[in-house]
């Protein structure tokens, strides 16, 4: 009996744990285990920035911000607006009139990914939902008229998928950040007045289930109050049991701070991390919001994207790939075609994917390049490269009498030979199928 209060009492004490506002505390915190599982998420960069244009989301910047402004930016202004024009008279004509949330929820969902990232607000510090604390520079006040994010994460969730948020906590511009940043960051005018009753706000109104946290390295974290925001959001936010935060935090959070690390944007790891992180990267090459000049030579092709998320998740990584609307709320075609390639090629080999694991090889090129995923007993070997003869030698796996080789999509197992005894294997494939994305997935089982 007593055993059993023992163990009760330990485990009340377990659930009432708290997360005190230092590092070490947080840092500790376990990743709610469905991010892990899902592998792969949709970025949506959308905003202002998607009226001009050009260049990229930095447009603002990269115009009146940082000196010398860059002259393609004050080009493109001068011949195409009247002498004046403001950046904020940009905000009217982000209208969304054809955005149908249903529609891109459709494409988020053919495209196999299990979560999305929207910009709740970007540095030019508009936000896509009616933030109390950005009266007039939102998207209920001005241009579309609409909360984006609710209807968006409405229609995401309707379809099974979980929902995120993109938040910068720096604002290009915003006179209180400016006067901080003045004082060498030791007043906290925009962090107490604009930035954290904005990010409590919108945690209570919409529970999102990741906080993409960005725009944070002008300051340390003490500056941004980050501890204290993240020990309210595991503790005490109706979220605090499936939230999943990344590391941008303050400056020098980056993939030594938070939840899961995205060390910087597009990072590949040489090797297989000891932490999650995730790789976050754009179809368009160029830019994460939509750009009107784009051309097709700047878009990731079907066949690179598969390969960079086939990688990501053999070294224990999710792979976020983003996707730029433009300012009428249509999803560019050419995107649309990604996402649904990326779907029709997860169809097959999502099994080698989802809720995988990284297995003690990641990686060889005996014949083709191949990495490795692993799943409960079950190996994988995914071939990014269609192997010149129907024979692939695999020398990673150590074989058994049980050793089985099956293709994903094909139930008929394969015939195998031993390279060494018991160790490595020749395997016959058949004619490979058509893939998508140029690369097809063995199922190995009974091997070491």
């Amino acid at each position: 009996m007593l055993a059993v209060s023992v163990l009760v009492a330990a485990l009340v004490c377990q659930t009432a744990a708290r997360y005190t506002a230092d590092w070490t505390s947080l840092d500790a915190r376990p990743l709610p285990p469905w991010y892990d599982e899902a592998k792969v998420g949709i970025f949506v960069h959308w905003g202002v920035f998607s009226v001009p244009g050009f260049g990229s989301e930095w447009f603002w910047w990269h115009w009146q911000g940082q000196q010398p402004p860059d002259q393609k930016c004050v080009s493109y202004m001068s011949k195409n607006y009247p002498p004046g024009f403001s950046y904020p008279e940009f905000a009217p004509q982000f209208q969304a009139q054809f955005f149908n949330p249903g529609d891109w929820a459709d494409i988020f969902k053919a495209s196999g990914a299990k979560y999305v990232v929207l910009t709740a607000k970007h540095h030019e510090g508009f936000t896509n939902w009616e933030s109390p604390n950005s009266w007039n520079w939102n998207s209920v006040d001005t241009g579309p008229h609409r909360d984006l994010v609710g209807d968006l994460g409405e229609a995401v969730r309707n379809r099974s998928l979980h929902y995120g948020l993109y938040n910068s906590l720096y604002e290009w511009f915003h006179p209180l950040y400016l006067l901080d940043k003045k004082n060498g960051f030791k007043t906290q005018e925009f962090v107490l007045n604009k930035l954290l009753p904005e990010l409590y706000n919108m945690v209570v109104r919409y529970r999102p289930e990741v906080i993409w946290s960005d725009g944070d390295w002008e300051a340390p974290d003490t500056y941004w109050n980050s501890t204290q925001f993240l020990a309210w959001l595991y503790n005490d936010s109706p979220v605090k049991d499936t939230i999943v935060t990344n590391d941008r935090w303050g400056s020098g959070c980056a993939c030594k701070h938070g939840g899961y690390y995205n060390c910087e944007d597009k990072y590949t790891p040489g090797q297989l991390p000891k932490h999650k992180w995730e790789k976050c990267t754009s179809v368009d090459t160029f830019s994460w919001g939509y750009r009107r000049n784009m051309k097709i030579s700047e878009l990731m092709n079907l066949p690179t994207i598969i390969e960079d998320l086939v990688h990501t998740v053999a070294l224990g990584g999710n792979y976020l790939l983003n996707v730029g609307p433009t300012p009428d709320g249509m999803i560019p075609a050419v995107f649309e075609e990604r996402l649904r390639g990326v779907g029709a090629w997860l169809e097959i080999n999502g099994e080698a994917i989802y809720a995988s694991k990284p297995w003690r090889v990641q990686y060889e090129n005996t014949t083709v390049p191949v990495w490795y995923t692993s799943k409960g007993t079950a190996v994988y070997a995914i071939m990014t490269t269609k192997p010149p003869k129907l024979t692939l030698q695999l020398l990673g796996p150590i074989t058994s009498a049980s050793t089985k080789v099956t293709l994903l999509g094909n139930p008929h197992p394969l015939p195998w030979s031993p390279v060494y005894p018991n160790a490595g294997l020749t395997v016959l494939l058949p004619e490979l199928p058509y893939s998508p994305g140029q690369a097809w997935t063995l199922r190995l089982d009974g091997i070491k």
